[in-house]
Formats: C-alpha cells, structure tokens, sequence
C-alpha cells in the first residue's frame, strides 16, 4: 500500500453539517453552519468556533440549537456558512428559515431542520464551544417505529478533501453486533 501524506489538516470523515441557531439580544434568530463539531459526552456537544454573530450571541443569551443539515436544505444550509450575520440583519430570512423558539432553550428551533440538539452554553474559551444538551426534538416526520430514521432524516457530511456535501449511504452493518463474527 502506498500512502500519500497532506500534512496536519482538519481532513476526516464523516464530518456532520450543523446549523447552529441562537437568538441576539434583539431577540433576532441567526443561524451558522459549522462543522467541527462532535458529541464529547451523553449530554455533552463541543464545536470548535471563530468569532461570528452566532459567539456574540451566544455570550448574550447562552444558548444554541444544533440542527442537523439535510439534504432538501442543502442550499440554505450552505448559505448560512458563506454569509455573515454581521453584514445581513436578515440572513435567516433570506436563507427561507423559519423559527420556533425552543421550550428548553433561549434558542430557536429551525422549522425547516427536523432533527436539532437543545442547549446551554458550558462553556465558550478560545474558540471552543461547550454545550449542555438539555433535549434533543425530530419533527414526527423522520420517526419510524419511535427513533430518528436516518433514511426520512438524510442528513448531510461535509467532505473537507473536495469541499462537497454527501448523503448518507445504505447501512452496512449493525452496532455493537458486526463484530460478534470474530469472537
């Protein structure tokens, strides 16, 4: 096998699409998306952070949403991570966004993302992000048989090498039970 070397980047798969949603002072919903972001704990989400309208807000209200991009929303999902609240009062209109505020959170829930992780800020220090899951809520229409259907779902990764957006793939086998073949 012959490798080839990129040097120390942020290279790995799958990274997820989020869409961080926070309201500013004003009580104005902003979204970003971001994709340095993993689960660190059960009721645990780190995302790594420059400064952007979404910190500002979050040192206001000291809260967030994390909806999971789809691929239906790939358009506005994007457009969330290319333009800056700072220089578009109206980004989460333009993006055809619509807001529910979060009953756990002071954060909105966006209408369009059906799957979104609630909450509150542990702690935000030098560009990382830490935040407490309070609740997470899917819109009915991606649940089969009481879970998340990830098929209904079809969330969107981020392919850092190309600077593409992918869909999931069929299921290739079953957690936690794949590997009982070699014991």
């Amino acid at each position: 096998m012959s490798r080839v070397n990129f040097g120390a980047k942020p290279l790995m798969y799958p990274q997820p699409v989020l869409i961080i949603g926070t309201y500013d002072e004003n009580g104005v919903p902003n979204a970003m998306n971001a994709a340095w972001g993993i689960t660190t704990d059960f009721k645990e989400i780190t995302i790594s952070l420059s400064e952007h309208k979404t910190t500002d807000n979050l040192k206001v209200r000291k809260a967030f949403t994390v909806s999971m991009a789809t691929e239906d929303q790939v358009v506005p999902c994007d457009y969330v991570g290319i333009e800056s609240g700072r220089k578009v009062a109206d980004k989460f209109e333009k993006a055809g966004f619509h807001a529910t505020k979060s009953e756990f959170v002071d954060a909105p829930l966006i209408d369009e993302l059906p799957l979104a992780l609630e909450c509150n800020v542990k702690s935000f220090e030098e560009g990382i992000l830490i935040g407490e899951i309070v609740n997470v809520s899917a819109d009915e229409s991606v649940i089969t048989d009481g879970v998340v259907d990830i098929k209904k779902l079809k969330p969107i990764s981020f392919d850092p090498f190309g600077n593409a957006y992918f869909g999931v793939g069929e299921k290739v086998g079953d957690a936690f039970k794949a590997g009982e073949a070699l014991k």
